[in-house]
């Protein structure tokens, strides 16, 4: 499988087309692509500005020049973009994003750019553990017809979606009711990051797909993500019982495809303090504190299949369905699946 997979990305980019691997002078056209492709398929730009991916391109541990193909036309104009970031340890499941211009779309090129990230998933892979199983992910909007055929008959197979949820608000929502002895107090980046990542990697592990990480590389990143584009520790909303964390909220100022929508980046209830309703009450508390700030509309992004019951409370809380992605996984090396796929 291993021979096949390297062989197979030896295929040639149409004549007159170049690739090479990224540099940060990159980033205005690269997202200038990323808007293009994506008023294609969805009908709005998919980034605001170049923060957002900025501060992936930056994050800990990802080598631009060999993490990320460019692919350029006979013009010198970029046309595609393809990133497998192989910063994970141990790297079993690296999520593969990419983008085509949609007139060079027909051509083979979005074929080559699946092959260069296998193959760079593959050498990275090489440096895993033994006996560990290796099945990159990659995904698309779920009406992306052209795309799900293209990475069906690469040989992937949907595994799972994620539903881009919303809460449309003309009045503040009803005045959140926390359980009995919890209450929520400021959070504080000097002292309580480690806290708060343990706590929120504590809950994450019931959810489907997590994987543990040592902890100084999880923790690096996990800081290097909340302390970028739409930062502001005022929005992390730290739920205590006594001297212990019970859940967090952790919000975002603005999407980056809309800066006027806030985000529920992330929330979590660890085990002990879960089916309370605390996940509902840090909702509504979040929610009220956008519309306080003049946010009418927030959302966040959802495991459809949330192994928790996610997907429930945010209905409950009145959120929507907005849109569907779709993931979509290749099993490149077979071995011991390490992620969580249920609750046991």
């Amino acid at each position: 499988m291993k021979a096949q997979i390297q062989s197979e990305t030896h295929m040639e980019l149409p004549a007159g087309f170049t690739a090479r691997g990224a540099v940060m002078d990159d980033l205005e056209a690269s997202v200038q692509l990323f808007n293009r492709c994506s008023r294609a398929m969805i009908g709005r730009d998919e980034f605001a500005n170049t923060e957002a991916i900025r501060a992936e391109w930056l994050a800990p541990g990802v080598d631009l020049a060999e993490d990320v193909r460019h692919i350029f036309a006979p013009n010198g104009k970029l046309i595609g973009h393809i990133e497998v970031w192989t910063n994970s340890t141990p790297l079993v499941h690296p999520e593969l994003w990419g983008r085509l211009d949609p007139k060079y779309e027909d051509l083979g090129i979005g074929t080559w750019m699946i092959r260069w990230a296998e193959g760079h998933a593959l050498r990275a892979h090489s440096n895993t553990s033994s006996g560990l199983r290796l099945a990159p992910r990659l995904g698309t909007y779920r009406h992306a017809e052209k795309a799900r055929k293209l990475f069906e008959g690469l040989g992937y197979w949907h595994v799972r979606s994620m539903y881009h949820m919303l809460i449309e608000m003309d009045a503040p929502v009803p005045e959140p009711k926390f359980p009995e002895g919890i209450t929520l107090r400021p959070y504080n980046p000097a002292t309580d990051a480690e806290a708060v990542y343990l706590a929120e990697n504590e809950a994450f592990r019931d959810h489907f797909g997590h994987i543990e990480r040592p902890f100084e590389e999880g923790f690096r990143q996990w800081k290097h993500r909340r302390e970028q584009w739409g930062y502001d520790p005022t929005l992390y909303f730290i739920a205590m019982d006594g001297d212990e964390i019970a859940g967090t909220n952790i919000c975002r100022t603005h999407f980056p495809s809309d800066e006027d929508r806030g985000l529920v980046g992330s929330i979590s209830v660890r085990r002990p303090w879960r089916k309370r309703g605390l996940g509902l009450a840090l909702l509504r508390h979040a929610f009220n504190e956008f519309y306080r700030r003049g946010k009418r509309k927030v959302g966040l992004g959802v495991d459809a299949q949330n192994l928790t019951g996610a997907l429930r409370l945010y209905e409950a809380a009145g959120m929507h369905i907005e849109q569907a992605y779709d993931y979509y996984e290749k099993e490149l090396c077979p071995g011991t699946e390490i992620s969580v796929q249920s609750l046991s």
